[in-house]
């Protein structure tokens, strides 16, 4: 996709992916018959059953704003702690060279709890998504300012077929309407710009208020502390999507404790 501007963060990360695409079409069958073969996981809608704001918490090692957060995390011990503290789904980074993620994360997150597992990275072709499957994540991330329409529309409706789910991440009006054209059951609102990577928690506040009722609502980024939970809850969030805070954290299972049990509200 275009944008304005050159050599940002985000046309890195997607020139890196996009330049990886070929090696990964040359298994495209096996990775069809895979995805087929593998039994469902969890259902990404339930991470947003109950009254109360969702936890979604993320395993996460580094990230090119934060640089090193835990480099030498076990990601199946990490989401058992999350699980004992209460998330109701696991997020997992999978782009190695930007974010020191792998696949197998999701397969070992998936192999030790009983939650949704998002598989969160740049996904702008279906056979990522015939991927994603295989190796049995729930539900996967559609970033729209990376994706043209027609591609989202595409990548929205495989994904359907394929039986995940989708977290459609926004971050401005016009990334709103673009998403809502797809009919989407889940939108992330990310308070990072992803062009310049720079944060703006309030800055979210109206995009989130303006997500229609009956569509799950995930705020994204900058999140610490419940007290950033009530926040995005009076805006109408239905989950919280936290990847540093906890990742980092010397207790994970006590760190989401703290987080739990802030309730939902309507937005009007």
């Amino acid at each position: 996709m275009q944008r304005q501007g050159s050599n940002t963060r985000l046309d890195s990360i997607l020139a890196d992916t996009r330049e990886r695409l070929p090696e990964l079409r040359r298994r495209e069958a096996w990775l069809r018959s895979a995805a087929s073969d593998v039994a469902p996981g969890p259902a990404w809608s339930a991470a947003f059953a109950g009254a109360d704001v969702a936890v979604i918490a993320e395993v996460k090692r580094r990230s090119p704003s934060a640089g090193a957060i835990a480099l030498d995390l076990n990601p199946g011990s990490l989401a058992r702690e999350y699980e004992v503290g209460g998330a109701r789904a696991v997020s997992v980074l999978t782009n190695e060279p930007f974010f020191g993620g792998t696949l197998a994360d999701v397969e070992s997150v998936r192999a030790t709890t009983g939650l949704p597992v998002l598989r969160k990275d740049f996904i702008v072709d279906p056979v990522q998504l015939y991927e994603t499957r295989a190796i049995g994540a729930s539900a996967t991330l559609l970033i729209v300012r990376a994706l043209e329409q027609p591609e989202l529309c595409d990548l929205q409706q495989l994904a359907s077929e394929l039986g995940l789910g989708t977290l459609i991440e926004v971050h401005d009006m016009r990334e709103l309407e673009r998403a809502l054209a797809v009919g989407p059951e889940c939108v992330g609102v990310n308070s990072r710009d992803l062009t310049t990577f720079s944060v703006d928690v309030n800055g979210m506040a109206d995009i989130v208020s303006s997500v229609p009722n009956g569509i799950a609502t995930v705020a994204e980024s900058g999140l610490q502390s419940r007290s950033d939970v009530e926040k995005v809850a009076a805006w109408g969030a239905d989950a919280v999507l936290i990847g540093t805070a906890l990742s980092s954290a010397s207790a994970p299972a006590r760190a989401i404790e703290q987080l739990v049990g802030v309730k939902r509200r309507d937005r009007s």
